[in-house]
C-alpha cells in the first residue's frame, strides 16, 4: 500500500486534537543531570520486563550487542578521531602535506586493519542488566549503531591554505586512498549517509588567496566525481558518472544564507569564454592583467578593481569577495537587463467548482493568502497580485485602489473558453501596495461568493491562457489551486486511470502527458518569463502526469495533497503553513543558468524543472528556492593540468527588483588513475545523477526499463571495480569501495520509490508526483526521499531530544538501517522519508510508554492515523517530541523546503493498511514485490561472478 490509507482515495480518516509539537527545550528549572535522572527512571517502566540494552535498537551505541560482530565495518575506533567509511585516520600528520591525510598502507593492501570494538564507559542508554532483567537474544545483525560514535567531529574536506599566487604549475596533490569494503560482510550504517562528500584535495597554492572559503561547498555543488578523469577514455572505463548536483540556493530566504554580496558593480568576465573572475585565476604583469582559469586566455583587470568609489579610496585587491569566496553574488549593472527589472506578480487561479468548495480548499486558500500578505515580499513596493476563479466560467476579479471611494470589487464572468479575453483593461492586476485593503475585502468574502456552487466543470486550460494574457506583458507567477480534473474546453483530460494496469508493462503510458497543450503552453509561458505552480488537492483521479508539464517547463513546482480535506486540522495546518512559506519565498525572476568548465569539458545535459532553451543555457520564468539541478559534463579532451574548474552562474532579478548574478565556482583535482576516481566519488551526488536519469527513462520507456537501468548502472560498477581495482577477485564477498558502500541500498531504495516501485497497488496520481519529487529535491532531501531516517525512541540515550550545550541544536538519536531486525515488539520508532513521518507503537509497547508519550492509559485508546504528538508534562514527551520537531528541520540540513510533513500514528497491531504503508518505507525489507537488502546483494554478487 503505497496511497494513504482512508485518504486520497476514500474517506477523510479520524481528527486528532493533539496540540502542535514545537517545544524543544528541557522542563523549565530543571538541570541537565536532573532531566537525565528522570529519564532513566522512566526507562526502567518502559522495558516492563523484556527490555535490555543488549537487544535494543541502540544496542551497539556505547557497547557491543551480544553476538555481534567486532569491527563490523572496518573501521579503527580511535579517541577523538571519527572515521569515514573505511577511510582510517592518522594519527599523525605530516606538516608538509596539505589536505586529507591518509596513514600508510597497513598490512594488507589496500585495506584498513582492523580493530575490536571496545564497550565505552559512561555511554548514555539503558543499563543492561541493572534492575535483573533477562537479556533477550541479540539479531544477528546486531551491532550495526557501533559506526555512528563521535561522527559529529567530522572535518573532512577542509582545503589546504595556499601561500601567495603562484605562477607556475603546482606539483598533484596526494590523492585520497581507496580502501575496499566487503558488502556482504561490512554493510553500510545508516548514520554514514550524514557524513561530508570524499574530501577534495587540490594542489598547494591553487587559489589565490588562503581563504578557507575558495572552493565551493558541497551545500552548494557536488560532484559525483572529487577527482576528474584527464581523458574520455578513463571516464568511459570507469563507468562512472561525471555530473554537477547544483544547489544555488541553502535556504527560502537571504538573511538565512550568508552569501557575500558585492555592491560595487564591478565585475572583472574573461572576453572569450565570459567566466567570472574567481579564486583560481592567476595574475600576471605585475597584477595588471589575469589570466582565466577555464581558457587560459589574458584579460586586463579592471582599473576600479582596487579603488572604492563609494570612499574614494584605494582597497587592497586582496580583501575583494570574489578572490576569496567561491560563492558570491554581483549586482549587476545596466547592460545585464534586458528590460527594467520585473516587479514580483503573483495571479491566483482558484478552483471555485463543487469539488474545491466542499473540501474547504477555496475558503482555506483565501485565509492563508489573507494571513501572509504581509510575507509576500514587497520591499519595492512594486508586488502585484491578480485573482482569477474558474468553474465552467472564468471569473475576473477587478480590484479597485484604496484611494477610490466607492471602489467595490466586481466579478467579471466570461464564458467564452476557446478566446478567452480581458473584460477590462485594468484593476485585473493589482500593486499590493495601493489596494491592500481592497485585496483583504476580497479574499474575505471570497469563500461566500461560490459556498453555493454545484458545478462540477473545471475550464482550467482555459483559465491557464487567460492567466497568461493577463501577466504575459510582465512575466510571473501563476499559482493554481484546483481540486478538480480540467475537463473543459482546452487542455480538456478524461479519467484515464485503469487498475488493471497498474504493475503492468502498460502502466508507463498512464505517466505520460495525456494532452499535448500541457508541455507546448508550458514552453510559450517560459518565453514569456511566466512561472506556474501546481498545488492539487483531488480526493480522486486528477491527472498529475499531465498537470505536472506545467511546472516541469517553467521552473515551477507540483504540490499534490491526496485526500486533502480541511476538516482535518492537520490537512489545513500543513497546507496553510507550506502554502504561507510558499509565498514568503524570495525567489528570483527572469533567471537563466549557465555552468563553464575548463577548456576541453563540455555540459553535455541538463536535468531539472527549466527549459533548455539552447545547447547549454536554462531559462527560469522564477527560479525557485527548494529545487536543485544536475549538470552532466562530457570530456571532448585530455585535461592537461592538475585541477580543474567549473563555474555555475544565476543571472536574475530579486524580488526587489535587483539585477544580481550568483557565481558558484568549483575546482577540483584531475588524475590519470582510476583508483583516485573511485576512491574519490560522492555516493551521495551519484544517487541523486540516477534518479534523474531513472525519472527520465521511466516516462519514456517505462517503469520496468528505468528500473533495470538501475540495476544493470550498479552491476557494471561493480565489476568494473572488481576486473579493474580488485584484480579480478571477490573472494567471496562483494567488493567495492568504502566512500561507495552505500550506494547498492541507495540503488535498492531508489528502485523501491514509491516513483518507481513494482507494484499494483500505486494510483498512477502518487506515483506521478513522487517522480516530481525525485527529480527536483535538493540532495539531502531526496537522500532521505530514498533512503528515509528510523529512529528508536523508547531506548534513545539520554541526551537525544535535548538541546546541545554548544550549539542549543536538538540532538537526534543514532540513525538505524531500514530493517524490521531493528524493531522491537516494545518499542516506539520513528520513520521519517522527509514527505512523511511515521510513529510506530509496539504491539508489546508497556503502558507507562503510552501514557508518558501519548497521554493515554492503553495502545487501545491512541487515536491511529494522522495526527500529533500531544503536549504533556512528561519529560519523555517532550524530548519524543523535539525528536519529531528536528526530523523535520530542513535548514539544519542546508536546503531551502516549504514541506511540513504529515504524522502518522501506527500501531503494529493496529489498521493494517497504515501498518503496510509504514512498511514500505523500510527499504532493507523484502516487501510487495521487491527483494531484501540481503537478497538484492546476494543477486548482484551473483551477476559480478
Amino acid at each position: 500500500m503505497s496511497a494513504p490509507p482512508n485518504e486520497g482515495y476514500g474517506q477523510p480518516g479520524q481528527q486528532y486534537d493533539g496540540q502542535h509539537a514545537d517545544q524543544q527545550n528541557p522542563p523549565q528549572g530543571a538541570t541537565q543531570p536532573e532531566y537525565a535522572a528522570q529519564g532513566k527512571k522512566k526507562k526502567r517502566g518502559y522495558a516492563a520486563g523484556a527490555f535490555d540494552v543488549g537487544s535494543g535498537a541502540n544496542a551497539s551505541v556505547g557497547a557491543q550487542a551480544p553476538g555481534a560482530v567486532p569491527a563490523q565495518y572496518g573501521l579503527q575506533p580511535q579517541a577523538g578521531a571519527p572515521q569515514y567509511g573505511g577511510y582510517p585516520q592518522p594519527e599523525q600528520q605530516p606538516a608538509q602535506a596539505p589536505g586529507y591525510q591518509y596513514p600508510q598502507q597497513p598490512q594488507q593492501p589496500g585495506y584498513p586493519v582492523q580493530h575490536p570494538q571496545q564497550p565505552q564507559p559512561g555511554q548514555p542508554g539503558y543499563p543492561t542488566h541493572e534492575y535483573g532483567y533477562p537479556a533477550p537474544a541479540a539479531p544477528a545483525t546486531a551491532g550495526v549503531g557501533g559506526i555512528t560514535q563521535g561522527m559529529g567531529g567530522m572535518n573532512l574536506g577542509a582545503q589546504p591554505q595556499p601561500g601567495q599566487p603562484a605562477q607556475a604549475q603546482a606539483p598533484r596533490a596526494a590523492m585520497n586512498q581507496l580502501y575496499p569494503t566487503d558488502l556482504l560482510n561490512q554493510p553500510f550504517n545508516a548514520s554514514e549517509l550524514d557524513l561530508p562528500p570524499p574530501p577534495v584535495t587540490l594542489p598547494p597554492n591553487s587559489s589565490v588567496t588562503p581563504s578557507p572559503d575558495a572552493n565551493c561547498s558541497s551545500k552548494y555543488i557536488r560532484s559525483t566525481l572529487n577527482a576528474v578523469p584527464t581523458t574520455h577514455s578513463l571516464l568511459k572505463k570507469s563507468k562512472l558518472p561525471f555530473a554537477l548536483v547544483v544547489q544555488p540556493y541553502a535556504s527560502l530566504h537571504d538573511d538565512e544564507d550568508n552569501v557575500p554580496v558585492i555592491q560595487d558593480q564591478v565585475i572583472s568576465r574573461c572576453r572569450r569564454c565570459r567566466t567570472y573572475i574567481n579564486p583560481y585565476v592567476t595574475f600576471l604583469d605585475h597584477g595588471h592583467r589575469w589570466r582565466c582559469n577555464m581558457c587560459n586566455l589574458s584579460n586586463d583587470v579592471p582599473q576600479a578593481f582596487d579603488w572604492d568609489a563609494a570612499s574614494q579610496q584605494s582597497v587592497d585587491r586582496w580583501q575583494r569577495a570574489e578572490l576569496n569566496h567561491s560563492v558570491v553574488e554581483f549586482v549587476a549593472p545596466q547592460e545585464y537587463m534586458v528590460r527594467p527589472p520585473q516587479p514580483l506578480v503573483y495571479l491566483f487561479l482558484f478552483d471555485v467548482s463543487y469539488a474545491a468548495v466542499s473540501n474547504g480548499l477555496v475558503a482555506t486558500a483565501a485565509r492563508t493568502i489573507l494571513d501572509s500578505l504581509n510575507r509576500i515580499p514587497n520591499a519595492d513596493r512594486r508586488t502585484r497580485l491578480g485573482f482569477l476563479a474558474v468553474d465552467s466560467s472564468l471569473h475576473y476579479f477587478s480590484v479597485p485602489k484604496d484611494e477610490d471611494e466607492n471602489g467595490e470589487v466586481s466579478q467579471l464572468v466570461v464564458s467564452d473558453l476557446d478566446e478567452p479575453f480581458l473584460p477590462v483593461p485594468h484593476d485585473l492586476l493589482v500593486t499590493l501596495s495601493e489596494s491592500r485593503q481592497s485585496i483583504e475585502t476580497f479574499l474575505t468574502k471570497l469563500p461566500d461568493m461560490f459556498q453555493n456552487n454545484q458545478s462540477n466543470m473545471s475550464c482550467m486550460g482555459s483559465a491557464l491562457r487567460a492567466g497568461h494574457k493577463l501577466i504575459s506583458a510582465l512575466g510571473g507567477k501563476i499559482v493554481v489551486l484546483t481540486s478538480s480534473l480540467p475537463n473543459l474546453g482546452v487542455g480538456k483530460l478524461d479519467m484515464r486511470e485503469d487498475k488493471k494496469l497498474l504493475g503492468t508493462s502498460k502502466e508507463g503510458a498512464l505517466l505520460q502527458t495525456a494532452n499535448s497543450f500541457y508541455k507546448s503552453f508550458a514552453v510559450e509561458c517560459s518565453k514569456n518569463q511566466v512561472c506556474i505552480d501546481m498545488f492539487l488537492f483531488a480526493s480522486q483521479y486528477q491527472d498529475v502526469a499531465s498537470l505536472s508539464n506545467l511546472p516541469r517547463y517553467t521552473g515551477g513546482q507540483t504540490w499534490f495533497y491526496p485526500g486533502w480535506h480541511a476538516s482535518r486540522p492537520e490537512d489545513a495546518l500543513k497546507f496553510a503553513t507550506e502554502f504561507s512559506d510558499f509565498l514568503s519565498s524570495e525567489i528570483g525572476l527572469e533567471a537563466v543558468l549557465r555552468v563553464r568548465g575548463t577548456s576541453g569539458l563540455r555540459m553535455n545535459s541538463f536535468y531539472g524543472n527549466f527549459f533548455n532553451r539552447s545547447s547549454d543555457l536554462c531559462a527560469f520564468p522564477a527560479f525557485p528556492r527548494d529545487q536543485s539541478y544536475v549538470v552532466e559534463v562530457a570530456i571532448d579532451e585530455s585535461l592537461t593540468k592538475n585541477f580543474m574548474c567549473l563555474q555555475a552562474a544565476v543571472l536574475h532579478t530579486t524580488c526587489n527588483g535587483e539585477r544580481r548574478i550568483r557565481v558558484m565556482t568549483l575546482a577540483l583535482p584531475t588524475t590519470a588513475n582510476l583508483s583516485d576516481v573511485y576512491a574519490s566519488a560522492d555516493q551521495v551526488a551519484i544517487t541523486a545523477y540516477f534518479s534523474h536519469k531513472a525519472v527520465e527513462r521511466a516516462l519514456s520507456s517505462g517503469l520496468d526499463a528505468a528500473r533495470d537501468a538501475l540495476q544493470s548502472k550498479v552491476t557494471e560498477l561493480l565489476q568494473v571495480f572488481k576486473k579493474e581495482l580488485a584484480g579480478g577477485s571477490m573472494g567471496g564477498g562483494l567488493q567495492f569501495p568504502s566512500n561507495l558502500r552505500a550506494l547498492p541500498v541507495l540503488f535498492l531504495g531508489l528502485m523501491k520509490n514509491v516513483g518507481l516501485r513494482k507494484s499494483a497497488q500505486i494510483p498512477t496520481d502518487i506515483r506521478s508526483a513522487a517522480l516530481c519529487l525525485l527529480s527536483t529535491l535538493p540532495a539531502p532531501l531526496l537522500m532521505r526521499y530514498i533512503y528515509p531516517r528510523l529512529y528508536s525512541l523508547h531506548d534513545m540515550p539520554d541526551n537525544a531530544g535535548t538541546p546541545e550545550p554548544e550549539t542549543g541544536h536538538i540532538v537526534l538519536p543514532p540513525a538505524l538501517n531500514l530493517s524490521s531486525e531493528r524493531f522491537v515488539p516494545y518499542g516506539l520508532y520513528l520513520i521519517d522519508d522527509g514527505q512523511t513521518q511515521f510513529l510506530w507503537v509496539g504491539r508489546d509497547a508497556v503502558p507507562q510508554l503510552i501514557q508518558d508519550v501519548f497521554g493515554v492509559e492503553d495502545k487501545t485508546q491512541l487515536q491511529v492515523g494522522k495526527g500529533r504528538v500531544p503536549e504533556l508534562e512528561s519529560d519523555f514527551n517532550e524530548r519524543v517530541r523535539a525528536v519529531v520537531h528536528k526530523s523535520r528541520d530542513h535548514k539544519s540540513l542546508g536546503v531551502g523546503s516549504i514541506t511540513v510533513p504529515h504524522l502518522y500514528i501506527v500501531r503494529e497491531d493496529g489498521e493494517p493498511s497504515l501498518k503496510l504503508w509504514a512498511q514500505t518505507l523500510l527499504v532493507e525489507d523484502r516487501a510487495d514485490q521487491g527483494v531484501s537488502a540481503a537478497q538484492w546483494l546476494g543477486m548482484l554478487r551473483e551477476k559480478v561472478g
